[in-house]
């Protein structure tokens, strides 16, 4: 439940979350990486279910980029099995809370197995019209932009706005209101470039397991009292 009195608060249509700091919170407490990984998805379904409630129409989560491959390959694997995991768990909690699942990113790298399950979860949650979870997944805005020009040259339309959003792994969705980044760090790191282009942004120094619905709340109290002129007066 809120903290905060709702009908005070401008609720986003869309926020947007680079979930940073599973692996420093398991450091700190000398715990292996993977230790964190689990808790920070326990902090997934804790606020995704939370977005639901308050009527977010989208929540899309940073949950894999086209750089994490780079990591260790245990922790890939492992960061692999536990999303095939979370999605089988969370099938029956995303249908008795009305949330669509959406993937978005360039799926073609992961496991046929893993693949089937991703798109297995999308087609039995689509009937769902409350929030939509998005995870972004082998994700990276440049790629994205990339890969929408190539479909715009594919199916032979004119390069504009319109057009090129169309194309985007988003379309559909409207741009990001809220940009969240835990962890203390202040960068987007490739995450949802085009669409957050008039996002208000908020860095806040909490590792992602131990960010709760009271320090959204804050933020979304912020949220509220600032003024979006969207490049106008």
């Amino acid at each position: 439940m809120s903290l905060i009195n709702m009908s005070d608060i401008n609720i986003p249509s869309h926020i947007a979350i680079i979930m940073d700091g599973n692996g420093r919170w398991a450091k700190e407490r000398g715990l292996n990486r993977t230790a964190g990984h689990e808790e920070g998805a326990k902090t997934v379904r804790k606020i995704t279910s939370y977005c639901a409630d308050i009527k977010v129409k989208y929540l899309t989560l940073y949950a894999f980029s086209t750089e994490n491959w780079q990591r260790p390959k245990l922790e890939v694997e492992f960061l692999m099995k536990l999303l095939d995991k979370y999605l089988k768990n969370e099938l029956n909690v995303y249908l008795e809370n009305n949330i669509r699942f959406k993937a978005i990113g360039d799926l073609s790298r992961f496991s046929k197995a893993l693949q089937k399950t991703i798109k297995e979860t999308e087609e039995k949650t689509s009937k769902c019209s409350g929030l939509t979870q998005v995870l972004a997944l082998n994700y990276g805005s440049k790629d994205e932009i990339i890969r929408a020009i190539k479909k715009l040259n594919t199916l032979n339309l004119e390069v504009t706005e319109e057009n090129l959003e169309s194309c985007l792994d988003t379309a559909g969705m409207p741009d990001v209101d809220i940009l969240i980044r835990t962890s203390g760090e202040v960068r987007l790191s490739n995450y949802l470039l085009w669409q957050n282009a008039y996002a208000e942004m908020f860095f806040t120094k909490t590792y992602w397991p131990d960010f709760n619905e009271a320090e959204l709340d804050d933020i979304l109290s912020d949220f509220t009292k600032r003024e979006r002129r969207f490049g106008g007066i």
